[in-house]
């Protein structure tokens, strides 16, 4: 209902204004939604892509890292030891290895931390909203 002021302009009611704030918070509440859902489905997208990712290249390395260590292994030993110490190689060679191992997995799982995963967009806008929230509750019920 809209009331006649004394300078002719008309100005809406307490319960209009708060039943279009309550109308509006609910809208705005329903599109942070939509948009966390978008951004927690984009994350796990990324989570499997990269873990199908981590796994396949796993496997195939480790195929790969076992032909060339047991090459490695023979190569040393063969050109730059005594006869009987293969085992030294293959100890030289397994250090190499879990070194490279070691680097590859930091580096994935740095790929896969919480930080990487966060949604980002949400929480800002979660924030922006908040602000104009209280500042449509402080700016007065009754200005237009």
């Amino acid at each position: 209902m809209a009331v006649e002021r004394d300078d002719g302009r008309r100005s809406r009611s307490i319960g209009a204004l708060l039943r279009e704030l309550a109308e509006g918070s609910a809208g705005l509440v329903r599109g942070e939604v939509r948009l966390a859902r978008l951004e927690v489905a984009s994350a796990l997208v990324g989570i499997r892509d990269a873990s199908v990712l981590v796994a396949s290249g796993a496997v195939l390395a480790l195929l790969g890292a076992l032909s060339v260590i047991a090459g490695l292994v023979l190569l040393v030993g063969d050109q730059w030891l005594p006869r009987d110490l293969y085992w030294l190689a293959a100890l030289i060679i397994s250090i190499v290895a879990a070194s490279i191992a070691v680097w590859s997995g930091k580096r994935a799982l740095a790929r896969l931390s919480p930080s990487q995963l966060a949604p980002i967009e949400t929480v800002t806008t979660l924030t922006e909203d908040k602000e104009w929230l209280k500042q449509r509750l402080t700016s007065g019920a009754t200005s237009s």
